[in-house]
């Protein structure tokens, strides 16, 4: 009897720590899975780019947790940093790809080998694709652009490089294959994940600055000194469906989704003026609702917080030292700011 009730008592404890599993109530979140994550891309020539974490009920803010975490520098420029496979991918223009935990930061591996100038990354079939410009030729530019094919989500060696047209940025995965948009090159490629080539290739207007989904429709944002556009993509074909243009001026790569279809882009004048402001744009009525919700200069990175309705601008500060990051609330007013590193230009927002 007695061997009978410890029996009991075994299975009635582990029911117990099951049934709190299941509520999500006992297992304590990972020190970085809330919160903002800032990317501090780091200073040409120096390669100090570093990953923030910053608290934003608390106001913590906690400085090169890569470094901190993994007990050696990052070493190299941040150009992207993207979460999926539960893993976070820190790519870095200066051709390697960092593998860490979400949850501690603690390192899982890296790609260090065969790649030139990586700028961003997707993960499907149990593979990560690169998106590389490839070797600069003589005069600077990229005619031997790729998509490096890695085959373990922990990183390793090349096993491929699919050609693709100049300057592939920012790819999306839908089904079998990937879209993968080039800034120079102004195309739309589609790669065939059986054949790992691309299959398909049509001209963009504009310069492609990203893909996101909006009431169930794949958009393709481009722009140019004049217009924004927005793409209407067919995820099964890969095909343009149609092409939203509105006017705005000096928009830039760097936009970021807000509120009931909106959208919030940095625009600049540039070299030498540097006029930087934060434009709210409706990609629903294809209007631009306000051309400067928030003015200044050094504008880098944006980012939204859509629980707390907050708007996180990265200001560069010239790359005179460490940057800035500016929290405004959701009509541009500004709350606070806080120092971060080296050119801080974009977030991860975690709620």
């Amino acid at each position: 009897m007695r061997k009978f009730n410890q029996t009991v008592l075994v299975i009635l404890i582990l029911f117990g720590i099951l049934s709190c599993v299941e509520e999500g109530q006992q297992i304590p979140l990972g020190e970085f899975e809330k919160g903002v994550l800032v990317i501090n891309e780091g200073a040409f020539g120096v390669n100090d780019g570093e990953i923030y974490h910053y608290d934003p009920i608390t106001g913590l803010i906690k400085s090169n947790i890569f470094e901190g975490k993994n007990r050696r520098p990052f070493a190299g420029l941040i150009q992207d940093m993207v979460e999926a496979e539960g893993r976070l991918y820190l790519v870095a223009n200066t051709g390697k790809v960092e593998v860490v935990d979400p949850r501690d930061f603690l390192s899982k591996g890296a790609v260090v080998e065969g790649l030139d100038i990586s700028r961003s990354i997707v993960t499907t079939n149990q593979k990560l694709f690169i998106a590389d410009w490839g070797p600069y030729d003589a005069n600077f530019n990229s005619p031997n652009s790729y998509v490096a094919v890695v085959d373990d989500l922990d990183g390793g060696g090349i096993t491929k490089k699919i050609p693709v047209s100049s300057r592939p940025e920012k790819m999306f995965v839908s089904g079998n294959q990937i879209f993968v948009a080039t800034t120079a090159g102004k195309k739309l490629e589609v790669i065939s994940l059986d054949s790992e080539t691309i299959t398909s290739f049509q001209d963009l207007e504009g310069s492609p600055g990203g893909f996101f989904e909006l009431l169930g429709t794949l958009i393709l944002y481009a722009y140019d000194a004049e217009m924004v556009y927005f793409h209407q993509i067919d995820k099964t074909t890969g095909n343009i469906q149609g092409v939203l243009p509105v006017g705005l001026k000096w928009a830039t790569s760097n936009f970021t989704l807000s509120e009931d279809g909106e959208m919030l882009i940095i625009t600049s004048t540039g070299w030498p003026d540097y006029n930087d402001a934060i434009a709210r744009v409706s990609i629903v009525n294809r209007q631009v609702l306000n051309e400067a919700i928030f003015t200044g200069s050094g504008f880098y990175g944006i980012g939204y917080h859509p629980g707390l309705k907050e708007i996180y601008v990265g200001d560069n500060n010239g790359f005179q030292g460490n940057g800035t990051v500016i929290v405004l609330d959701q009509n541009g007013q500004q709350k606070k700011s806080f120092a971060v590193g080296r050119g801080p230009s974009g977030f991860l927002v975690k709620e």
